[in-house]
């Protein structure tokens, strides 16, 4: 069973490279969870996936959000969004549950400078999330939750802490946050199984920072412990980023490979 998250940074500047992609690795996707696609509902692309043997639920909205999980397999208890008129006027949450296993798929804020209306939107949403968690969820249960978090974790997951310290990501607080959602149950796979490899999701367009490999680690699959048991493996597939044409998202996807019944 293979889970893929991938930032697509529009799904209609994307949709002939995601194609391409997903024939490049013989369609070998089980799930496939997109965020940042800048569309309504209704034009989201659903019919070329569908021959693919996707179906999706998704969350749109024009702009810079909207999100997308699209499965092979049943999705049952599918929801959209935290609930909440002021949250959800954002479009971040999408979920729904592929046999025994629940999938959440997030497209967290990038936030901004410290003291500005968006660092602490950033801040208070990933609050909302944990909390919606604790209501809805349990780390006893088999879940993912996987997406663009907008956090760099450690400074290993830049490729220079020095000149990005204290930038959007990698600030303090942004951490704490981030480490209080793992601290309710939660895995970093990739981390999990690499402890000391350095590997980026995202390189900036500017200045060749794909050739270069100056990125930072900000897209990531996590794991509740029941599901991380059945986790063989995760990489990062940069056939997409590594391209002039078409046109890459900044975001490479991400994708984990587990054993046993899902």
């Amino acid at each position: 069973m293979k889970i893929c998250t991938f930032n697509v940074n529009s799904i209609r500047a994307r949709k002939d490279l995601v194609i391409s992609w997903l024939e490049h690795r013989n369609n070998d996707i089980d799930i496939l969870c997109f965020q940042e696609i800048k569309v309504i509902e209704d034009d989201f692309p659903r019919e070329e996936f569908e021959k693919l043997g996707f179906q999706c639920n998704v969350f749109g909205q024009k702009g810079y959000s909207g999100i997308a999980l699209c499965t092979k397999l049943s999705l049952e208890d599918e929801k959209k969004g935290f609930g909440d008129e002021y949250w959800d006027q954002q479009k971040r949450l999408v979920e729904g549950r592929v046999e025994e296993t629940s999938i959440i798929n997030i497209y967290a804020p990038h936030g901004d400078l410290r003291g500005t209306d968006k660092f602490q939107y950033k801040l208070d949403w990933y609050k909302q999330f944990i909390s919606y968690l604790e209501k809805n969820h349990t780390p006893n249960e088999r879940m993912a939750i996987v997406g663009d978090f907008n956090v760099a974790r450690e400074d290993m997951d830049v490729y220079n802490p020095e000149i990005l310290e204290d930038t959007t990501g990698t600030m303090d607080e942004e951490r704490v946050v981030f480490k209080e959602l793992l601290d309710w149950g939660l895995v970093d796979a990739f981390r999990s199984l690499y402890p000391e490899k350095q590997q980026f999701t995202w390189w900036d367009y500017i200045g060749g920072a794909i050739w270069k490999d100056q990125g930072m680690r900000i897209d990531y699959i996590l794991c509740t412990k029941p599901l991380f048991e059945r986790l063989n493996n995760v990489e990062v597939d940069l056939w997409t980023r590594k391209r002039r044409k078409p046109i890459p998202s900044d975001h490479a996807p991400v994708i984990s490979t587990f054993g046993g019944k899902f």
